[in-house]
């Protein structure tokens, strides 16, 4: 376990309204005014308003956090509110950070709330950073989440890091830089301790894809407020170090250890993350490249009458969601064991596709490798299809 100093010092002092507000904090034992008064003149970054973000936000700004800033270049959409609850009905189309501060101010004016709506790029990140305490990142996708640390490591902060997936919820704090423990050990870890290279593209479904429990947002993202908190007041142990677990179905929280890993390279730069992460893998990037139809290339296709069979590569609940007229479901799952490659046509041109087109360009060069060699891939999944030719379509 870890035990820090305080990050912050402390604020002059709280006015009347302060003392009244935050009166709950003051009299609790071993936190008080001082904690109070760290929380005024901390300064923390969160990397997103959306499912992790939405909480953490508030309640951040409840606590009194004096200065909070929003990373954010995204609009809200109608299938964010199932978790994102920082945002409302009303709030659809607008930007996610400007609603985000409007929903934080309207709980507590006393904060200060600074929005970047930007994207995050290696050209911005440390000297983002550099302006604050403290960095949380809840974001939902690899590239990132390795931009995040390796800009937290060149600007010497430490950072708290959240992730959700379905049912699951992992939190963790990450700090090059962190001071040595009581007894001397190092306490200095980061992301890439925990994962050293990114999993294989198209491996790990994105919420999007995959799909995320609403409410697990909250247990994770306060998760990660405690954990911002105690880092600024220097109170109780952080999560430096150890990785939480949390299991929502079968409600258990469990922590590993993470240790330095010794044999990794000191992160002295900023690189392409989108190419160190990989939008898609080599094969599936070969196999696409001349295999891949738009969907108006399609249309035209069908309206030509031309023999062909749609493969849906989503998974079964996708497809109860929605899905092309015509079209067979075989998930790419059943493709990469061999078992759906017996229900695809020897006499047809088969045409694959899935939300998006990342999981059917990985599909497709499985397809190929068994001999499939005039099979394609719809460009932009069925979320472009329905965008050009079927914009009543249900949309996830």
């Amino acid at each position: 376990m870890s035990t820090l100093p305080p990050l912050v010092e402390p604020a002059a002092d709280l006015t009347r309204d302060e003392v009244a507000r935050y009166s709950r904090h003051l009299i609790i034992p071993n936190f008080g005014v001082d904690g109070q008064k760290r929380l005024k003149n901390a300064r923390v970054l969160v990397m997103g308003a959306g499912g992790l973000g939405s909480p953490t936000l508030l309640y951040l700004a409840a606590a009194g956090v004096g200065t909070i800033g929003i990373v954010d270049f995204d609009v809200i959409e109608e299938s964010n509110l199932q978790r994102q609850v920082i945002h409302g009905v009303a709030d659809i189309g607008r930007s996610k950070a400007q609603s985000a501060r409007d929903s934080m101010l309207a709980i507590n004016p006393l904060v200060q709330v600074n929005l970047h709506e930007i994207r995050l790029q290696p050209d911005n990140a440390v000297e983002l950073f550099a302006q604050y305490d403290l960095i949380l990142d809840g974001t939902d996708n690899f590239a990132t989440r390795y931009l995040v640390n390796d800009a937290a490591a060149l600007a010497g902060k430490p950072y708290v890091w959240g992730s959700i997936y379905r049912f699951e919820g992992q939190i963790s704090v990450f700090w090059e830089d962190a001071p040595p423990g009581p007894d001397g050990q190092v306490q200095a870890v980061n992301y890439r301790d925990l994962y050293p290279e990114p999993p294989p593209p198209g491996m790990v479904p994105s919420c999007a894809e995959g799909g995320v429990l609403g409410i697990l947002c909250a247990s994770v993202g306060s998760v990660m407020g405690t954990e911002a908190i105690k880092l600024i007041t220097g109170i109780g142990d952080s999560l430096l170090g150890r990785l939480m677990i949390y299991d929502a179905l079968a409600m258990s929280y469990r922590t590993i250890g993470i240790r330095k890993d010794p044999a990794a390279a000191k992160i002295t730069e900023l690189i392409d993350y989108d190419s160190f992460c990989g939008v898609a893998s080599p094969a599936a990037a070969d196999a696409a490249q001349d295999s891949t139809i738009t969907p108006r290339e399609l249309r035209e296709l069908l309206d030509a009458g031309k023999e062909l069979l749609l493969v849906d590569v989503r998974e079964p609940v996708e497809w109860d969601i929605n899905h092309l007229d015509g079209a067979t479901l075989i998930p790419k799952s059943t493709l990469d064991t061999g078992a759906g490659l017996a229900k695809l046509p020897q006499d047809r041109m088969a045409v694959l596709y899935c939300k998006t087109g990342v999981r059917s360009a990985e599909a497709l060069a499985t397809v190929k490798q068994a001999g499939f060699s005039d099979a394609v891939h719809l460009q932009g999944g069925i979320a472009a299809w329905a965008r050009q030719y079927e914009p009543d379509m249900v949309m996830y």
